[in-house]
């Protein structure tokens, strides 16, 4: 079931709202962020949001990340909230999401479950490691990122032993100064373990967003070309037109 244009469109509307927040925190503290997945796409290919998404995708350096969880929380609009496990404590994901209070979001994973966390129309946050280029680092990511998303997957969660894979990918991290070296997920969110040149992603440049500019990687083409293959570019038939959201429902 899709969401009707008029309701994607309100959501769209507190969803840049957010991400101004987001961008106006980062700026007035210098913390690096970029464009990620879909909203990197939307800007590429749409100068905004692709019509029916119903998030918002960035990523961070690992420390800027850890920062702007200990400064966010303050700092931003009433409505909205940092959710993190240790600031939502059912929240079942190893993220940070920035959640908005003025509309309601249900996952079609959430439909029909009792929900005690957080549920508000969100931006999604991921932390991101640098690690040397190497075959042996590449065959340990591959590895600990299968592992990840078997743990991740089971009925009963092995959060100790999945938390273990995600350290080890930490440990790899070698801080930013390198630059021979590929960019990586921290393990945090188990969907996604690309890769990418540290030339493709820094520096950041500028891209247009709804009008706005928001920080993104330095090549985006090859960045996208790694997600999502070379036929970015096309618009999908409708069915794999992949969304969230089961029901968006606005709180007022």
């Amino acid at each position: 079931m899709s969401i009707d244009t008029p309701t994607i469109e309100r959501a769209h509307g507190i969803m840049l709202e957010m991400l101004v927040a987001f961008d106006s925190i980062c700026k007035e503290h210098t913390l690096e962020y970029w464009l990620d997945a879909g909203t990197l796409l939307g800007a590429v290919r749409h100068q905004g949001f692709i019509p029916w998404d119903d998030d918002v995708d960035i990523s961070m350096h690992a420390e800027a990340y850890e920062k702007f969880k200990e400064i966010a929380q303050q700092s931003l609009p009433e409505s909205m909230f940092l959710q993190h496990k240790g600031s939502d404590k059912t929240f079942p994901f190893d993220y940070s999401k920035i959640r908005d209070n003025r509309a309601t979001i249900i996952e079609f994973h959430e439909e029909g479950k009792e929900v005690d966390y957080n549920q508000g129309l969100f931006l999604d946050i991921f932390p991101m490691l640098n690690i040397r280029n190497t075959s042996a680092n590449k065959k340990w990511y591959d590895f600990s990122f299968s592992c990840i998303r078997f743990f991740s997957a089971k009925k009963q969660k092995q959060d100790s032993i999945r938390g273990w894979f995600v350290k080890s990918l930490s440990r790899m991290h070698l801080g930013w100064e390198r630059t021979d070296t590929k960019i990586i997920y921290g393990g945090e969110m188990p969907d996604v373990s690309k890769w990418y040149d540290h030339q493709d992603i820094f520096p950041l440049k500028e891209l247009d967003f709804e009008g706005l500019k928001f920080l993104a990687p330095r090549n985006p083409h090859a960045y996208l070309v790694e997600l999502y293959g070379e036929d970015y570019m096309e618009i999908p038939p409708k069915e794999k037109q992949t969304v969230h959201a089961a029901k968006i429902v606005f709180n007022d």
